[in-house]
């Protein structure tokens, strides 16, 4: 294959888009076949919608926590009725309304934006053929249309870039009503009075303190000891504590087997006299959890977060010779090659690291790859991720479990918000920020921050990160007083000073 000109994208997720971006910029001719919308299920079912659902959830608790102490006055002086403790209340149904309506327009300028630059979009179904390269080296890819048509499209590269679904257990299969997966619950009208979260992951954490924040009692099923069972430590016992202390049922080492509906009238725990029985009438309209040591909890709904599958069924990798994990994962390399010459793959169906914004680099380094142009692989290490819980838990390069096992040489510090200047103002009691550096030349290796938007403050860290910056350097960057960014600095000055006492002794 003398030159890469024709490029045809598999999948129009962050992985998928910002490869047609590249590619067409580059000069090649670029075709995305895309079955749901631009933007794939980060912007219309994952990260767009449930990070705005969390930004209501956000201002809820950012209220009820902190109005009294800073002095603010209700005008009316009236609680929500079912809830005397609260002073605000939320309309689900308009909240979801505007989440949808957010996603689609999100897709809308995606789709904007990629047509502009030349890219042709097809709305189908993709998948490679069985021919394997032709003599040019190029591939076969067939289109199934939604019309019912085949179209037969020929490229010199591939990029495959199909995201993942929700993962359903046989006994609990989602029913979108009561029993739900995580892109069911923006057509809900009504907030779900008694919430239980099955699944302590990222996801679970996020949608069990957003709904405990918009006001449903939440009970949260995790079957590891803790929740966030892959962040730092430190900060998912300061999540779990909150958690705690807002009124969360938190059920550690709790593996759920079962989830059916049940009708309320026949409910044993509360029986058919019960309040809450004669409120919710018919029949299924309680969710009931079996537990494998023989508990039973019960709820008004149960949002099941169990991890998800990568969508790579169908789409022709076997006889293209597309290497798989155990878990139907596609096989990639740091420049995003599979294991077939010619296709590449991007994104949560790599399983590599799933977030939107690893995808999207993915997708750019393999149209780089492809195209011939200068490309950087891949580095994990400089990867920033965020949990978007509240507080928020941000994390970059090394981490604990890293420094706990060998794996790298790095001494550390945590440093408590609750002594910074402009946490006391704000009212932020919980958080924190801390540092991993080398011993030796205070290189800047990793970090996390515990505190509201954590998101934009690991950025300084990142930087560091990336950067091989020393922790001398992090201090004596000026910083805003009073400013929680000052904590980092502040961090880093007690890393030094550490880092100078351990080379004297």
């Amino acid at each position: 294959m003398e030159h890469v000109t024709r490029i045809v994208i598999i999948g129009g997720g962050p992985g998928g888009y910002e490869a047609a971006l590249v590619a067409a910029q580059l000069g090649a001719e670029v075709t995305v076949v895309d079955r749901d919308g631009l933007g794939g299920s980060a912007v219309l079912t994952d990260c767009v919608p449930s990070k705005t659902l969390i930004a209501t959830a956000e201002v809820m608790t950012t209220f009820d926590s902190s109005y009294e102490e800073l002095g603010i006055l209700v005008a009316d002086g009236t609680p929500d009725a079912a809830d005397p403790a609260r002073v605000v209340g939320v309309d689900l149904g308009k909240v979801n309304r505007r989440v949808k309506r957010l996603a689609i327009a999100q897709s809308h300028d995606i789709t904007q934006a990629v047509t502009r630059a030349g890219v042709t979009v097809l709305r189908g179904r993709g998948r490679l053929g069985a021919g394997g390269q032709g003599l040019d080296g190029s591939r076969e890819v067939l289109v199934d249309h939604t019309d019912g048509r085949v179209e037969s499209l020929r490229a010199d590269a591939v990029l495959i870039s199909t995201g993942v679904r929700p993962r359903e257990l046989p006994d609990a299969q989602p029913d979108g009503e009561r029993i739900l997966t995580w892109t069911q619950v923006y057509d809900l009208e009504e907030l779900p009075r008694e919430l239980i979260v099955v699944g302590s992951g990222v996801t679970g954490a996020e949608f069990a303190g957003a709904y405990q924040a918009l006001g449903s009692n939440v009970t949260l099923v995790s079957s590891r000891d803790r929740v966030l069972p892959g962040e730092d430590p430190d900060a998912a016992e300061v999540l779990e504590d909150v958690f705690r202390r807002r009124g969360m049922n938190v059920m550690s080492r709790s593996r759920a087997v079962t989830v059916k509906r049940i009708s309320a009238r026949t409910e044993v725990a509360e029986g058919p006299s019960s309040p809450k029985a004669g409120k919710e009438g018919g029949v299924g309209d309680r969710v009931e959890v079996a537990l494998a040591d023989g508990k039973v909890i019960t709820g008004t709904h149960c949002l099941m977060a169990v991890g998800s599958i990568p969508n790579t069924t169908d789409l022709g990798l076997e006889e293209a010779g597309v290497a798989v994990n155990d878990w139907g994962q596609i096989k990639v390399d740091r420049v995003s090659r599979t294991s077939a010459p010619g296709v590449y793959a991007a994104g949560d169906c790599t399983g590599v690291f799933m977030l939107a914004s690893v995808a999207a680099m993915q997708g750019r380094i393999a149209m780089y790859h492809a195209l011939g142009d200068a490309v950087q692989p891949l580095n994990l290490k400089t990867v920033a991720s965020n949990v978007f819980t509240d507080p928020e838990i941000a994390t970059v390069g090394y981490t604990h479990a890293d420094v706990s096992c060998g794996k790298m040489d790095a001494v550390e510090i945590k440093l408590p918000l609750r002594g910074n200047p402009r946490a006391k103002m704000q009212g932020i009691r919980d958080g924190f920020v801390k540092l991993f550096a080398r011993p030796g030349t205070g290189i800047v290796v990793g970090g996390v921050v515990v505190a509201p938007r954590a998101s934009e403050l690991i950025h300084a860290l990142s930087l560091a990160v990336d950067n091989n910056l020393t922790v001398e350097q992090v201090a004596n960057t000026f910083t805003v007083y009073p400013s929680l960014s000052g904590s980092t600095a502040e961090a880093a000055r007690q890393l030094h000073i550490r880092k100078r006492e351990g080379a004297g002794s």
